[in-house]
Formats: C-alpha cells, structure tokens, sequence
C-alpha cells in the first residue's frame, strides 16, 4: 500500500494514445499559450507604461493578466511536453508544485474580479467617494489581500492533501494535477481538517458570489436610472467586459465541479478542465480590451512606437 512519502510520480491524463493526435495538441497548446502571453503581455506593458492606465480599474487588471500569466504557465507547459514527448508521467514533487501554483492562482483571480466588481460598483453607484474609497493605499491593501489570500488558501489544501496517504494508485484523470483528483486517490476518509478547509473556502467562494451578485444588481438599477441613453450605454460598456470575464470563470469552474455524476466521463472532464483552466487565461485579454478605449490608445501607441523604433533601426543600418 503505497503512500504520500513513498510515491515518485504520478500518472496524468493523455489527450489520445495516437501520435499524431498528441502531436496536434501540442500544436494548440502552444496556440494557446502563445496567444495568452502575448495578450497577457501586452496589458501589462500597457498599464505600467501608460500614464493613463494608471486607474484602479487598470491596477487591478494589470494583477489579474499576473494571475492569467500564472495559470498558463502553471498547466500547459507539462501538458506540452507529456504530448510531444509522448509520455504521462508527473514528479511527486512537480504535482504538488503544479497543485500549488494553480490553486493559488485561481483563488487570487477569483479574489481579484471580486475585488473588481467592488471597483465598478463605487464608479457607478457612488462617484464621488471613488477617489476616497478607491485610492492607491486602499488599491494596495485589496491587491495585497487577494495575493496572501490565495496563497493562504492554496499552502493549506496543499499541504493537507499531500500530508493524507495515497493507496488507490497514482494515475489522475486529469491533464495536470489538481487537489480534488488527487483526494479520489485517498485511503482514508475525509479528515476533520479537510473537511474544515473545504468548509471554509466554500463559505468564502459562496459569499464573493453572493457580493458580486448584490453588487450587479445595485449597478443596473444605478444604471437604468440614468436619464441619458448615452450614460447609461456608457456605463454598461464599463462593465460588460468585467461581467463575460465573471460569467466566463464562474460557468466553466461551476459546471466542471458541480455536474451531475451520470454525465461525468474521461472525455468531457478533460475538455471542461481545459475549459476553464486554460481558455479564460487566453480570452479574458480580448475580453478586456474590446472596450476599453484607453488600453486600446496605449496598445496603439506601443505598436506605433515599434514600428518608428523599428523603421529607425532600419534606415540607421542603411
């Protein structure tokens, strides 16, 4: 009967048993990855260089490309090399490292677009006391409470469930390791302590959701008292990229650990952890730049800037 202390490695979910299938994933995995660092990239570029980014809209959302930058390179990279490689296999230390770093930086994104729906809540529904409730000490201070928060969260599933011994072998139905799937290869029961961890991070994921709701609701009744069309359109496109972002993580993470059991399989389990593990990394860029006119002027500015810096470089060579 093996156990946490004496187990090497661990066996990670295949994509498909046929080369070039794996070879295909490898392939869309680099996509991806590519894809979310250059957006990802491009926003913090943005926001630490543009004067005005310096928002506690943009603040926040220069933390959450840190904590999107954090999944992907947390999940993907060993998914790529398993698949060009052809192999399965994790380090017992790598898992727990890997089960760490994602928890951790989901528990912050989670906190953060939180924190967020705070930050649209006091522009639309209290504008005057945005510069006394949101400013750049009380930006810190939530920023900061959202990275120890994770982290806390994180170091203690964590260390609890590689603490628990392991006797129903080392193969995870799962493409990276991830705390609930290594908890099914448990011998024992739930623990006292498990079950208090799980208890409490339910408690505060259910009352983020519960804010986040009361928030909106008091945001579109703000809203819709706008005498203006104008205002109200105005108001509403400050939101709705923040809103898909919400929808997008809350959907994905809520039907991938809510679903009924009869309709669990290998296949689908696979496709809705990449689902919400990988693509909302990738999309949530995109999501926040399709309306933000001044990220888009400093994305612009950059790109312009290159290309002079670029241009220069070359007739100077010339």
């Amino acid at each position: 009967m093996p156990n946490s202390s004496s187990m090497a490695q661990f066996l990670l979910l295949a994509f498909s048993d046929r080369w070039e299938l794996q070879l295909l994933h490898f392939w869309l995995f680099l996509g991806i990855s590519l894809a979310a660092l250059l957006g990802n990239g491009l926003i913090l570029s943005a926001v630490a260089c543009d004067q005005h980014l310096h928002t506690p809209r943009d603040f926040f959302l220069l933390h959450l490309s840190l904590t999107d930058l954090g999944c992907i390179c947390t999940t993907v990279p060993k998914a790529m090399h398993n698949s060009l490689w052809g192999t399965t296999t994790i380090s017992y230390t790598g898992c727990a490292a890997q089960a760490f770093f994602f928890l951790f930086f989901i528990s912050v994104e989670f906190y953060l677009l939180t924190v967020m729906c705070y930050d649209r809540y006091v522009a639309i529904c209290k504008p005057l006391h945005y510069g006394t409730l949101l400013g750049s000490r009380a930006c810190a201070h939530m920023a900061a409470a959202a990275w120890a928060s994770g982290f806390l969260n994180a170091l203690l599933h964590t260390t609890n469930t590689f603490s628990l011994p392991l006797c129903q072998g080392n193969a995870l139905g799962q493409f990276f390791c991830e705390i609930p799937h290594i908890l099914k290869l448990s011998c024992s029961q739930s623990t006292i302590i498990e079950l208090g961890l799980t208890v409490v991070s339910a408690c505060l994921v259910f009352s983020c959701f519960i804010f986040i709701v009361f928030s909106y609701v008091q945001i579109f009744r703000a809203v819709l008292r706008i005498p203006s069309q104008q205002g109200r359109h105005k108001a509403f496109s400050t939101c709705l990229p923040h809103l898909a972002v919400v929808s997008l993580f809350i959907s994905n993470g809520s039907f991938a650990y809510l679903k009924p059991p009869s309709i669990s399989s290998p296949s689908l389990d696979l496709a809705l952890s990449v689902l919400y593990s990988v693509v909302p990394p990738t999309l949530n860029p995109l999501i926040y730049s399709l309306r933000n006119h001044k990220l888009q002027d400093a994305l612009r500015k950059m790109r312009t800037g290159c290309f002079s810096e670029a241009s220069n470089c070359l007739f100077s060579a010339v």
